[in-house]
């Protein structure tokens, strides 16, 4: 491809990704902050004011079949979208996935580790294992995979695949789990049943865990620019960074 191509392809998948995450991010984060105040501090009505209006926000359980319900999910798709291109372009394409590797097997080891790691990650959290012993399970399948990585690609490229993994697990979190579940209860409201609760706490469930992985995802976006002080691209330091990552998610979550 042409250099000159590649540049602008690379700058408009970059821009595209931000912003479409900065959107995703945002709005997940937002309810999640809502829903924090009617479990806390606004148990009945939360007020705002932004932009110069005053907003009012009530939360039910049942909603109208007769009012327009506004969907959370295309940032999500356009977010993993826009990142998938970019490992394409720069890492599959752009020469940095292997450093003395066999490029097929770190090629083949880079997609199966998207597409099966959502796999073993949804079948992990399907079981009923206790949610403490799943967490442990998970932290140490991602550092096993953070160690391994280095072994068949180059690190910066172990790095970034240990990122999109997670980016995977996100955008899969919302259109193979939370959007159905959603739909479903809104079949239900149309059809005149009562919504399968079940279905609601499961789909804040994934959307939890979305909270949770995000932050390492960004830090781990970051790292690339800053290898000094981040130690290079050491699993060891990518493991840190996981914990810090889902101890700020867990800060957050509680303001």
């Amino acid at each position: 491809m042409n250099y000159v191509v590649q540049e602008w392809l690379n700058l408009v998948f970059r821009w595209i990704h931000v912003f479409a995450g900065i959107m995703w991010v945002g709005a997940t984060y937002y309810f999640t902050w809502l829903d924090r105040r009617f479990h806390s501090t606004d148990p009945e009505q939360v007020w705002m004011v932004h932009s110069g209006g005053f907003y009012v926000v009530n939360k039910t359980k049942k909603p109208s079949a007769e009012h327009t319900l506004h969907w959370f999910k295309y940032e999500a798709l356009l977010t993993w979208i826009s990142g998938t291109l970019l490992l394409v372009l720069v890492y599959y394409m752009g020469g940095l996935l292997v450093a003395e590797q066999n490029y097929k097997v770190a090629l083949a080891v880079g997609i199966a580790t998207l597409l099966v790691g959502w796999k073993v990650y949804d079948l992990l959290w399907l079981s009923p294992l206790p949610e403490p012993v799943l967490i442990v399970i998970s932290y140490a399948a991602v550092v096993t995979l953070a160690w391994w990585l280095p072994h068949v690609m180059s690190p910066r490229a172990a790095y970034m695949h240990v990122g999109a993994l997670m980016g995977t697990i996100m955008a899969a979190n919302v259109w193979e789990r939370i959007i159905p579940a959603q739909k479903k209860m809104v079949a239900a409201v149309r059809e005149g049943r009562e919504p399968d609760q079940r279905l609601a706490d499961r789909a804040k469930f994934r959307s939890k865990h979305n909270t949770y992985l995000v932050i390492p995802v960004v830090l781990i976006m970051m790292n690339a620019h800053f290898p000094t002080v981040t130690n290079g691209y050491d699993w060891k330091m990518l493991a840190l960074f996981i914990l810090a990552g889902w101890g700020a998610a867990h800060v957050i979550r509680k303001h």
